[in-house]
Parts: C-alpha cells; sequence; structure tokens
C-alpha cells in the first residue's frame, strides 16, 4: 500500500471535490467516536463492479462461481493486502451495499409483491485509492492499493507502484480544486406518503402479536415505507449534507450507484471485523430525548428500565450469540455490553455489544453470510421472522434493513445496519422506519416509535 499526508479543507468539502470522478462512497463517522466512530472514508472511480442477483455473482458482467456471498472472498482474495500496520481500516477494497433482500440469496423466503429476481441485491465497486479520515489524530491521507484493470495481487510491483502514484496524484489533485456550487435544495419539504397510516399500522402490530402467541416467533421487526416526489435537478448530496447536520450518527454515508443514490444516517454497527476479532452492535429500544434536561434524563431512566425494551434486546443478543457461533471458534463468543444507553440527536438506544473470534479458514463473506440480515431488524426465529414481516408489509425493503459495507483488501471490515437510511431512485425519494414487536407491543405506541425514528430524516428536508 502507498499513501501521502494531505490537508483538506473538511470533509464535505473533500467529498463535493471527489465527487466528479464518478462512484463516490463516503463513509462518514459524522458522530465522531474514540471506537464507534474514529474513521471516515472517501473514495471514488472504482475500477471495476461486484453484483449479485439469484442468478448468481458476476464481477466486471462476467460470471462468477459459488455462491454470491462465497464471491465475496474470491475477490477479496485476487486482491489481497497485508494487514496494514498504522491500524488504517481501509486500503482499498470493496465499498457497497447489501440490500436487505440478499436473504434470499441464502434461505428461501417469502417474495413480497414487487420483489425483482434481475435487481442486483448486493453491489459493490472496487475501489483501490481513498482518503481516510482520523477524527482521533485530526489527519487524512490518501492511500492506495495499486490495483486497477489487469493489477491484483499477482502483478509485479513495479506495476502497482506506477498505477499507484497515478491514482495517488489524482485524487490530490482533484481535492485541490475548488467544488462547484451545489444547486439549491427546494425551499418547501416534499409530499410524503406512508405504505401505512396509524390504524393500519396497528393492525399490522396486532397480527404480528398473534403469531407471536400463536408460537411461530418471539418477535418481529415490523416497518413502513415513507415515499415523495422530488423535483427535477434534486441533489441528494446537497440534501445529505443538511441530514448530518440535523441527525450526525456514527456509522453515516453516501453513496452513489450505478441504479440510485443513498443517505444514510445509521447509528448501528453490523459487523467489525479487525483480523480475527469480530463485534456486532445490536440496537432494540428507542425513546425520544427531550429538550428539558431533567426530562431527557427521565426519558433514559424509563428506557433503562422498560421490561419490553431490554426483553428485546436480550433476545437479539442470544440470536446474534447463535450467528457468530456458526463461524467463531467455541466459547469465544461473548456479550461485554448489555443493554447499555447511548444517545444520538433526538433519541436514546439501548445497545449491546456481542463478539467473538473467527475460525481458521473462515472469510468475510461466509462471516455475513452467517449474520445476514442483521437480527436486530428481523426478530426471532430469524427466518419466520423475515417471511412474516415480508408478507404483512408487502413489499420489498430494498436497502432499508441491509447493509453499507467497507471490505478492505487488508482483511478489515466495518458494516453498518441501514437504518435512518434514504433511497433516492429516478425523481423519487423513500425510506423505511419500524421497531420490534412484541408480546408486549401496542398500536399506537409503535406507531409513535415510527413517527419519533421518522423525524430526523423529514426535518432534513425541511419538515417541521
Amino acid at each position: 500500500m502507498w499513501q501521502r499526508a494531505v490537508e483538506i479543507p473538511s470533509l464535505p468539502e473533500a467529498a463535493a471535490r471527489l465527487r466528479p470522478l464518478g462512484g463516490l462512497v463516503w463513509l462518514d463517522s459524522a458522530r465522531p467516536h474514540p471506537r464507534n466512530g474514529r474513521w471516515s472514508i472517501l473514495s471514488c472511480a472504482p475500477f471495476d463492479r461486484l453484483e449479485a442477483t439469484l442468478r448468481g455473482a458476476q464481477l466486471g458482467g462476467a460470471l462468477l462461481p459459488g455462491a454470491p456471498f462465497e464471491a465475496l472472498d474470491t475477490v477479496l482474495a485476487r486482491y489481497r493486502l497485508e494487514t496494514a500496520s498504522d491500524g488504517l481500516p481501509f486500503a482499498g477494497g470493496l465499498l457497497g451495499t447489501i440490500d436487505f433482500e440478499a436473504g434470499h440469496l441464502l434461505e428461501r423466503l417469502h417474495r413480497p409483491t414487487g420483489f425483482d429476481p434481475e435487481r442486483p441485491l448486493l453491489g459493490f465497486g472496487l475501489y483501490d485509492t481513498a482518503l481516510v479520515f482520523d477524527h482521533a489524530a485530526g489527519s487524512a491521507r490518501l492511500v492506495s492499493a495499486g490495483f486497477g484493470p489487469g493489477l491484483d495481487a499477482s502483478s509485479p510491483l513495479s506495476l502497482r507502484r506506477a498505477r499507484a502514484e497515478a491514482r495517488l496524484t489524482q485524487f490530490a489533485q482533484a481535492l485541490a480544486r475548488p467544488a462547484a456550487p451545489l444547486a439549491p435544495l427546494p425551499t418547501r419539504a416534499p409530499e410524503w406518503t406512508s405504505s401505512r397510516d396509524a390504524r393500519a399500522y396497528a393492525a399490522d402490530v396486532e397480527e404480528v402479536k398473534r403469531r407471536i402467541l400463536d408460537g411461530e416467533v418471539y418477535q418481529a421487526n415490523l416497518s413502513r415505507r415513507l415515499r415523495a416526489p422530488l423535483p427535477p435537478g434534486f441533489d441528494p448530496f446537497a440534501l445529505y449534507g443538511r441530514l448530518r447536520a440535523v441527525n450526525p450518527a456514527p456509522y453515516a454515508a453516501y453513496l452513489e450507484e450505478p441504479h440510485r443514490t443513498l443517505a444514510s444516517a445509521s447509528p448501528e454497527l453490523f459487523l467489525r471485523l479487525r483480523g480475527t476479532e469480530v463485534e456486532t452492535r445490536p440496537i432494540k429500544g428507542t425513546i425520544r430525548r427531550e429538550d428539558d434536561e431533567a426530562a431527557d434524563r427521565a426519558a433514559a431512566e424509563a428506557l433503562l428500565a422498560s421490561e419490553k425494551d431490554r426483553a428485546e434486546n436480550v433476545m437479539i443478543v442470544d440470536l446474534l450469540r447463535n450467528d457468530l457461533s456458526r463461524v467463531c471458534e467455541a466459547h469465544s463468543v461473548e456479550v461485554p455490553e448489555l443493554c447499555a444507553l447511548e444517545s444520538y440527536a433526538g433519541l436514546h438506544h439501548l445497545v449491546s455489544a456481542v463478539t467473538g473470534r473467527l475460525r481458521p479458514g473462515v472469510g468475510v463473506g461466509a462471516l455475513i453470510a452467517a449474520c445476514f440480515p442483521g437480527g436486530s431488524i428481523t426478530g426471532a426465529p430469524k427466518i419466520r421472522a423475515t417471511d412474516i414481516v415480508a408478507a404483512i408489509e408487502g413489499a420489498p425493503r430494498g436497502l432499508y434493513c441491509g447493509s453499507v459495507a467497507a471490505l478492505s483488501f487488508c482483511g478489515a471490515a466495518d458494516l453498518s445496519i441501514a437504518i435512518r437510511t434514504l433511497e433516492f431512485e429516478g425523481n423519487t425519494v423513500s425510506f423505511g422506519a419500524g421497531g420490534g414487536v412484541t408480546v408486549l407491543s401496542d398500536g399506537p405506541g409503535e406507531w409513535a416509535e415510527t413517527e419519533t425514528k421518522a423525524a430526523r430524516i423529514l426535518a432534513a428536508f425541511g419538515a417541521p
């Protein structure tokens, strides 16, 4: 890996300057934290693309052998680097998304109305060069693996060095050029419609509770989808700047994919891999924050004491322990945090941590396959809960409750749960909002939770 230290005016300005190179990905620790939000990654101009449908995985249009998640390990092995000695989590790699419906690549699941078997269920650009920003040190570095068309880990070092130097120069020159002004956002908020109104959503909650009482599941994560038309010329990048300001999150992201653009303000880690050490941090339990300090403290204490929310969290922790045990060494799976309070703009959450140590020979693709979709946004048991919510919701979730992922050529990996996530496609924007339903849930309360979770996203569009 080759690198250069650089000075940048700010991360938003750096992203705007790199954007003209195409295929922009910005994995944005908009709420920095020494562990959960130390790094931000900016990259663009991928040299190839990996996608998978139900037909299988393709790299640059050529079909790859094996199952789609195995293809992740196949491609990463082709471009394998030594682990970065300076602790960088990214040295070039696969940057992209895994839709919630990628679960259909792993199990036979109910296909909701609108499920498109030809639509990519996972898609990654192959990025050889990136800007990596260390929030702890306040420093930025351009890094390049020197890979590209016809250049992989088996290529002569001299050719890779030449490629890396050219790419580092290309990125440095782009960062030195002022960005073009952004188109102004509309002054009026869009007209949002919901896939469910309050009454229908309450009925959905009662249906899930009936399934629980019948013994089909212990809990299921139910959601609804909000959608709005956008005027011609609407710039999602400008909107993301506003979203990260009103709802800063440690696993925020902005991606420009071939068929859509994505803006995420996720607070939730799906998987982190460093060496053989794995961590997942499920969120179950949410309450709205209050402006008054005493009332806000009381809200946090009420969440910590909530029987329903703690029961949800513990059930999902057990599910994730089981998922990790499928690929981790015996007796290595632990729960160092259980139902800890984490506070974000507008919301308090209960968050747990589950850790483990991968068995020798297990790759990141196999790890993801063992755990996807995340238990916190499906329910328990996972497969039956996924079928139930697909049938009740009646439409694909898309990226919502899937994952935004960075899989480095050096072996590190970071994947978020794609909640609080906007999808821009054509002249339409949509996002999902939901929550876990248990036998203790009530319809109006679950509806109110979706309203609370949607509020910050709507605020980014200027909604009151």
